[in-house]
């Protein structure tokens, strides 16, 4: 029996998506033909895949006309490519509605990736445009049938707003083979890989440099709040202890997350979003067998019960951060290494895609 056509879309340049890229490669590997759409919001790099892709145009300058914009295009894309022998699959919530629409015109299943809440995001908290999001989620997710979430902790929370019951499929990287040489860091390396936005506990990592001697922080990413956390840099005279190293490919964030002797994911209760996400960074720093200090929120707080793969910090004070960092530091990368190889064997996405595939599988029925 031939596989259906998965037609998966979302808002997003696909360029260093990585959940996106491990998802499509699975259902590809898989017998499944991908059509992959996103746009080129925030630009449009070269990349290439092994199934068919291709980026919405858009001429929106600023992100709301751009949601409503990309939203009625991708509409009109769907509309276009989707048949009767289509599995429609929508990442997050502002590509939700015109699949919503086709699936319901065409009478074709639905797939809803929510990768994060996108309606409790910090960056939208009590703006007009959360009602929007809201209403939009209120009056849909509860009509979607298949449902994938990104942690345990948001699958409860849509399961108790709306009656839906998501499978999880965590963000978690392919297996690697860890067979290199723990290298002995002068100075040490504390990494923070990511987005550079508000609530991730940079900023109070960057004042914690203050009291941790013989360490750099190096900073792997772009974002909105790089400017800010730059010019504090120069007001408190750390320009020799934190790098910042802009946005990276994935295959070359990978390579420098094998170098760092401490890792750190440390998000603030920045809203119901932050505050049950498992972020990427946790789950790719384990995979690389790097130890992170954490904040203890629940996602983060249930890996660190089962492994022992580095330390929760008590408050964001920045000399607390210094002294989880430096209990990591003392203890040495390599002590952990038994812990974070137990980890790396469960977290990783060889496990994730099973069961992925198997809603795929119950959508094709």
């Amino acid at each position: 029996m031939s596989r259906k056509k998965i037609i998966t879309s979302a808002f997003s340049n696909l360029y260093t998506d990585q959940r996106i890229e491990k998802g499509c490669s699975t259902l590809h590997e898989n017998g499944y033909s991908i059509e992959l759409i996103g746009n080129n919001w925030g630009g449009a790099e070269e990349m290439s895949r092994p199934y068919s892709f291709s980026r919405i145009k858009l001429i929106s300058k600023n992100l709301k006309t751009a949601y409503f914009e990309f939203n009625w295009k991708l509409y009109h894309e769907l509309k276009k490519k989707a048949d009767k022998n289509t599995i429609l699959h929508a990442n997050d919530l502002d590509a939700l509605l015109p699949n919503y629409l086709i699936s319901k015109k065409l009478n074709i299943p639905l797939i809803f990736d929510s990768h994060e809440i996108f309606s409790e995001m910090p960056a939208i908290q009590g703006k007009m445009s959360q009602k929007l999001w809201r209403y939009l989620q209120k009056s849909v997710v509860p009509n979607i049938k298949y449902m994938i979430t990104a942690s345990s902790g948001y699958a409860n929370w849509f399961k108790n707003q709306y009656g839906v019951d998501p499978v999880v499929v965590q963000n978690a990287p392919r297996k690697l083979d860890f067979t290199i040489e723990i290298p002995e860091n002068n100075p040490r390396i504390l990494l923070y890989q990511g987005v550079i936005n508000p609530f991730r506990g940079i900023d109070k990592a960057i004042l914690a440099m203050k009291y941790l001697d013989n360490v750099i922080f190096k900073i792997a990413g772009d974002g909105p709040k790089r400017k800010e956390y730059e010019e504090l840099i120069i007001k408190e005279n750390l320009q020799n202890k934190v790098e910042f190293l802009g946005k990276l490919l994935p295959e070359d964030l990978r390579k420098i997350t094998l170098t760092a002797d401490c890792g750190m994911s440390i998000e603030e209760n920045g809203g119901e979003s932050y505050f049950y996400s498992l972020p990427n960074k946790v789950l790719d720093c384990i995979q690389a067998r790097v130890p992170l200090i954490l904040s203890g929120l629940p996602e983060m707080q249930y890996i660190k019960n089962q492994f022992d793969v580095g330390e929760i910090i008590k408050d964001h004070q920045p000399s607390t951060i210094a002294e989880s960092v430096n209990l990591i530091l003392n203890k040495g990368r390599k002590n952990y290494q038994p812990e974070l190889e137990k980890a790396a064997n469960i977290l990783c996405w060889e496990n994730e895609e099973v069961k992925l595939l198997q809603v795929f599988e119950k959508a094709s029925e």
